[in-house]
This record gives C-alpha cells, structure tokens and sequence, in this order.
C-alpha cells in the first residue's frame, strides 16, 4: 500500500473515531473531478522517455492538472494545503527535471541506492539541483520505506484535513465565485449580490426590488 494510501485511511479511522460519517461525501460538490484520476494516472504510469514526449514534460503535465484541480476546489476543506503542497513539489521538479531523491534518505528509509533507468521522474540528488531542500529528503522508515518531500508532508495534511472535516460534516459548500470574463447568459442578468449562489439559495430569495430589476435586466 503507498503512504498516500495508508495515510487516507488512517485519516478515515480517525474520522469514524471521532464520530464522523462518510454520508456528507455523498452532497459534496467537486467541480473538475475528471483532472484528478487524469493527472494522478499521469503520475503513476511508467513513463520510459521519448524523443516527441519526454516523461519529464508528461509529468508537468500531470502536475499542471493537479493544480487546476486543487484551484478550483480551495473551499474545500485541506484544498489549499493540497494546492500548495504540489506547488512546492511542482517548484523543484521543473527546474530539475524531475524530482531529486537524496541517496542517504532512500538508504536510511530502507528503500535502497535510487537508480531509475529510462525515466525521468526522479534522479540521485546532484551537486547542481535547484532548490534541493525541497526534494525527497525526508525518509519515512519501513514499513513505508519512502523517501518524502515537504511538499509531499503539506500535501499529506491536506488530505487528512480534506477527509477529517468533510467527515465531521464541516465541510462549507464548495461554490465557485462567478466568473470574471464569458460569464453565462443567465449570470449576466443576476445582481451581483446573487452571483454564484448555489441554487437552492437563488429560488428561496425573492430577488431584486423592481428597480433593482430593471437595472440587472431581470425586469419583463
């Protein structure tokens, strides 16, 4: 089992533990799910490097979707942890071309002398590595035998802080701010107060006075 694996269900123990639920999954509301298992198969896939599309580009890639993911989801609780542990990830990995894994971490996390043939999502840590206090310098003992990052350990209480509190029902509704440009027809004739409303919240207000209304367009 990875430690992302293990650390979620912990994070569930403990949820249920607490007195939590998984039914408020149920109402979540998550805008872009498809980026997440997209951008995650990325990432896990072998990725031998090739001439048209070197792995270190695809990984980028996989990162860039991740990212967007996690930005138009901040309200949901752990988002920005989530959001800022790939960041810090993401800062390391492309100046480098791929994250730099530090030889004596992986030996003392019992995961052996790193040598990745063929690929380019990791590489022994080198003397010219940009930024190489943010590469996989933590290493987490068996049974994980891991080597981990910092943005790895943000991104870990992201989601623990993600499944905990959704868990507790404490979750506030994750309801995207209208958009700045190519707004839709019908949000073009809404006040702004009203903007972005989920829409349970639309119909239960009585909306604009008259004179609001001609001013918004709403009026017939």
């Amino acid at each position: 089992m990875s430690l992302i694996a293990a650390i979620a269900v912990v994070a569930v123990v403990a949820g249920l533990l607490a007195g939590g639920s998984l039914r408020p999954f149920e109402h979540l509301r998550v805008h872009w799910w498809a980026l997440a298992p997209i951008g995650l198969a990325l990432q896990g896939a072998p990725l031998p490097e090739h001439p048209e599309l070197p792995a270190g580009a695809v990984l980028l890639i996989s990162y860039g979707l991740l990212l967007a993911f996690a930005a138009v989801n901040l309200r949901l609780p752990g988002a920005v942890l989530v959001f800022a542990g790939l960041a810090l990830n993401l800062a390391v990995i492309a100046p480098n071309g791929g994250m730099p894994v530090d030889p004596a971490a992986a030996r003392a996390a019992g995961a052996g002398t790193v040598t990745i043939e063929g690929t380019a999502k990791h590489h022994a840590l080198r003397s010219d590595d940009v930024l190489p206090f943010l590469a996989d310098v933590i290493a987490v003992p068996q049974p994980a035998g891991v080597v981990a990052s910092f943005g790895d350990v943000v991104l870990y209480c992201g989601v623990i802080t993600f499944l905990i509190t959704t868990m507790l029902g404490r979750a506030r509704e994750n309801v995207r701010p209208p958009a700045r440009w190519f707004q839709m027809y019908r949000g073009k004739h809404l006040s702004p107060a009203r903007r972005g409303l989920p829409r349970r919240l639309r119909e239960a207000d009585p909306g604009p006075t008259p004179a609001a209304a001609a001013r918004w367009g709403t009026a017939r």
